[in-house]
C-alpha cells in the first residue's frame, strides 16, 4: 500500500512538473511577456554603460557621472520591473512557498530527535566514533571528488575563454554577501550559543552539534537515558507522520515552482547559456555515475533498488530546487531501502551539512568560470589553493538562500576575481540549482547506504 502512495505521488509530481512547464511558457509569453522584455533589455543596457564606463579613465569627469546617472536610473528600471514581474507571479509563487515553509516548520525538529536518538542508541562511544570516522572519510572523499571534478570539467571546455569581459568599477556588485569565511568564523557558525535560538532559524549544523552532544549524554546515563531516547523516539515518528501529510501537497508546489522559473526564464536563457548549462549538467552525470559506480562496488545490485527507492525524494529535490524538501521523506524511503534506523539518523542529518556534492562541484565549476571570463590567469596552484578554500568554507550553509552563490561570493572576494560577475549566474542559477540539489540529495543517499553496509547492518 505505502509503495502503491508513493509510485501515485511521483506520478503526480512528474504530472505537475509538465503542467507547470506548460503554464510557465503561457505565462513568459502572453503574461509577464512586457515586464520580460524590459528586464531583458535594461540588462543589455547596464552591460553596454558599465564597458562604456570602463572606457573612461578619468573617473572624476562629467562624461563619467553622466554615465552613472544613467546607470542608476537603469538599474532603477529595471528593479522595477523585476518587481512588477514577482507581483504577478505570487500566486504561483505562493503554492511552492507555502510547502516549504511547512518543510522547514519540521526540519529542524526531525534532524535533533532523529540524530540523537541515533547516537543514543548506537551508545558505545568507539561504535559512534567508528561510524563517524567512517561517514566522514567518505564525505571528504566525495567533497574533493566533486571539487576535483568541476576544476577539471572548467578546465577542459574553458566556457568563459570567449566572454573576454572588461574588468568592472569597484562599486558594481552582485547584491550576494561576498565575506571571506575563516577558520574561526567557521567554527563560531558550527556553535550555537542557543539550542532554541539554531532551531528557530533552522540553523542544521548547529543542531547537529547539539544533538551529538545530547545523543552522546542520553547515553552516558544508562536507564534514565533509555526514557529520554523512547520519548525522543516517539517524537520523531511523530514528525515523519506530519511529514507523509505534507507532501501530499508537494505535486501542488512543484507545478508553482517549476511555473514561476519557466515564466522568468523562458526556453530563451536555454539557448544563450546552452553551452555553459549543458556542460555543468554533464559533470553532474559524471560525478553521479561515480559515485554509484563506487556504491555498486561496495553494495552490488541494490544500487538499483537505493535508486528505485529515492527517485521520489530526488524528483521533489530538482522539481523545487531545496534538499530540505527531500530529508523527510529521504529518512523514510532510506529505512524502506534496508538501512538501520540508527545509521541513517546518524549520517543523513550529517550528511546535509557537510556533503553537498552537487553544490561543491558547482562552486568550483563557477569561481573558475568567472575567473575565464574576466580573463584572470589562475594557474594550478591558485586553483587547488581555490578548491581547499571552498573545501572548508561549503560546510553548514545548507539552509542559506542561495547557498552554493554566497560561498562562491566569498570565493571571488578572497582571490581578487570581480564580485559582480555572478551577475551573469544569477539569472539561470535556479536551473543549476535543480541540478545540483538532486545531486546533493543523491549523493547523501549513497553515503548512507554505504557506512551502513560497512557496518553490515
Amino acid at each position: 500500500m505505502e509503495n502503491k502512495r508513493g509510485s501515485r505521488l511521483t506520478l503526480y509530481i512528474v504530472l505537475a512538473m509538465l503542467l507547470g512547464i506548460g503554464v510557465g511558457l503561457a505565462l513568459n509569453n502572453y503574461y509577464i511577456q512586457q515586464e520580460n522584455a524590459t528586464i531583458a533589455g535594461t540588462e543589455s543596457q547596464i552591460r553596454e554603460i558599465r564597458h562604456q564606463m570602463h572606457s573612461i579613465s578619468d573617473t572624476t569627469s562629467a562624461a563619467y557621472a553622466a554615465m552613472h546617472h544613467r546607470l542608476d536610473d537603469v538599474t532603477c528600471l529595471k528593479d522595477n520591473a523585476s518587481a512588477a514581474r514577482d507581483t504577478k507571479l505570487d500566486p504561483f509563487s505562493l503554492l511552492a512557498d507555502l510547502f516549504l515553509r511547512l518543510i522547514k516548520m519540521i526540519i529542524a525538529p526531525i534532524v535533533f530527535t532523529t540524530l540523537a536518538v541515533g547516537v543514543a542508541k548506537i551508545g558505545d562511544s568507539k561504535a559512534i566514533g567508528r561510524i563517524g570516522a567512517k561517514t566522514l572519510l567518505w564525505f571528504s572523499c566525495g567533497s574533493f571528488l566533486s571539487l576535483l571534478l568541476g576544476m577539471g570539467l572548467i578546465n577542459f571546455f574553458h566556457p568563459g575563454s570567449a566572454m573576454h569581459l572588461p574588468i568592472p568599477d569597484a562599486a558594481a556588485g552582485s547584491a550576494l554577501p561576498a565575506t571571506k569565511i575563516t577558520l574561526r568564523d567557521f567554527l563560531y557558525h558550527m556553535v550555537p550559543t542557543s539550542i532554541f535560538d539554531a532551531l528557530a532559524r533552522n540553523e542544521i549544523l548547529q543542531v547537529v552539534v547539539f544533538a551529538l552532544f545530547f545523543g552522546f549524554a542520553t547515553a552516558a546515563i544508562g536507564k534514565p537515558g533509555q526514557v529520554v531516547t523512547k520519548a525522543l523516539d516517539a517524537f520523531s515518528h511523530v514528525i515523519l507522520k506530519m511529514t507523509a501529510y505534507i507532501m501530499n501537497f508537494a505535486p501542488i508546489a512543484v507545478f508553482g515552482a517549476i511555473a514561476v522559473v519557466i515564466a522568468k526564464q523562458g526556453v530563451g536563457i536555454l539557448q544563450t547559456y546552452s553551452l555553459y548549462i549543458g556542460e555543468f549538467y554533464l559533470g553532474l552525470f559524471l560525478l553521479l555515475f561515480i559515485l554509484l559506480v563506487a556504491c555498486y562496488a561496495i553494495i552490488g545490485n541494490k544500487t538499483f533498488s537505493l535508486l528505485t527507492h529515492i527517485k521520489q525524494p530526488t524528483l521533489l529535490a530538482f522539481s523545487t530546487n531545496s534538499s530540505e524538501a527531500a530529508f523527510p521523506s529521504l529518512i523514510v524511503q532510506l529505512e524502506r531501502f534496508g538501512c538501520h534506523e540508527r545509521i541513517v539518523s546518524f549520517v543523513l542529518p550529517l550528511g546535509y551539512s557537510f556533503n553537498l556534492a552537487g553544490s561543491m562541484m558547482y562552486m568550483a565549476f563557477a569561481s573558475i568560470f568567472l575567473a575565464e571570463c574576466y580573463s584572470i590567469h589562475l594557474d594550478m596552484a591558485t586553483q587547488f589553493s581555490m578548491l581547499m578554500v571552498l573545501l572548508l568554507t561549503s560546510k553548514g550553509i545548507a539552509g542559506v538562500p542561495r547557498a552554493a552563490l554566497v560561498v562562491v561570493a566569498g570565493t571571488l572576494a578572497t582571490f581578487k576575481i570581480p564580485e559582480a560577475g555572478l551577475a551573469l549566474l544569477l539569472g539561470i542559477d535556479p536551473i543549476l540549482d535543480m541540478g545540483r540539489t538532486a545531486t546533493n540529495v543523491v549523493g547523501n543517499s549513497i553515503a548512507t547506504a554505504v557506512v551502513n553496509k560497512w557496518e553490515k547492518l
